[in-house]
């Protein structure tokens, strides 16, 4: 490639990179800065006075009581859809399971539907399953949605993987259940990965589940928090700016930890 196209593909690059990462920059920046330095003219690009009691005025009250709440939500859907998916992409990938062609065809469907096709059924059937004003309403919505993602990133990982692994594995004395164990769930780990953090994801950035089915707004997720404190501090931006902040972190964190895995487990198991 000649130097001056691969130079100007690099400024591209950094002009994309930039345009995706300012806004994010400017979010955690201005969550620092008092109310008249947001909306000052020309901006500052770092606060004059650092402003943080939109994080510690919080901490101990709505901000913290709505990170506790995103986090029970996430980790339990996240541990729901991974329990589920790996046994039933392992059967869907080695057993010649009756109508597999239309079951994978359906939860390819269900990734094209938006989240509220299921909202009205859902809430029926957790009022009647008395789940109302309950994390456990919105765990498990979040985790419903995310198995079928999870099946068919996973299955394709158990059809990669070689089945002589686990005939190697019963002739040395193991059955079919431990061989799963042993074999085939160590080296589907980038796909365990995948699926694990993209449901996690998922349950994380969940507004319309949680605002629908809980009306406690104690109990509401930080997405939730960051939309009622809209109305509850007639638009607070500094205090508004820190909610999205510790919104976004853990997001960010858990890309830059496991970005190796995550694209990984997207490359190797895009293909059959």
């Amino acid at each position: 490639m000649p130097r001056s196209k691969e130079f100007l593909l690099n400024i591209v690059g950094i002009v994309i990179v930039g345009a995706i990462l300012f806004p994010i920059y400017w979010m955690v920046v201005s969550s620092f800065k008092v109310q008249g330095e947001i909306f000052q003219m020309p901006p500052t690009l770092f606060p004059n006075e650092w402003y943080v009691e939109g994080y510690t005025s919080q901490l101990g009250g709505a901000l913290g009581r709505s990170f506790i709440n995103s986090l029970i939500v996430a980790l339990s859907s996240m541990a729901i859809v991974v329990v589920l998916a790996i046994p039933a992409s392992y059967g869907l990938a080695r057993y010649p399971v009756p109508g597999k062609k239309w079951m994978i065809l359906f939860f390819l469907v269900t990734q094209m539907l938006p989240v509220t096709v299921v909202l009205t059924p859902m809430f029926i059937l957790f009022k009647k399953l008395a789940l109302l004003n309950s994390l456990a309403a919105p765990i498990l919505a979040t985790a419903t949605l995310g198995i079928p993602f999870s099946v068919l990133i996973l299955r394709t990982y158990f059809l990669n993987a070689p089945k002589e692994l686990e005939d190697a594995a019963m002739i040395d004395g193991c059955n079919r259940f431990t061989a799963f164990l042993r074999i085939m769930i160590p080296i589907s780990y980038p796909g365990i990965i995948v699926s694990a953090t993209f449901s996690f994801l998922f349950a994380w950035g969940d507004l319309i589940y949680s605002m629908t089915f809980i009306s406690n707004t104690d109990m509401w997720p930080l997405t939730a928090g960051v939309y009622n404190s809209m109305g509850k501090y007639g638009i607070q931006w500094n205090n508004l700016l820190s909610f999205a902040t510790i919104t976004v972190l853990p997001v960010l964190a858990m890309f830059i930890l496991l970005q190796r895995y995550i694209i990984s487990g997207l490359t190797s198991g895009a293909v059959k």
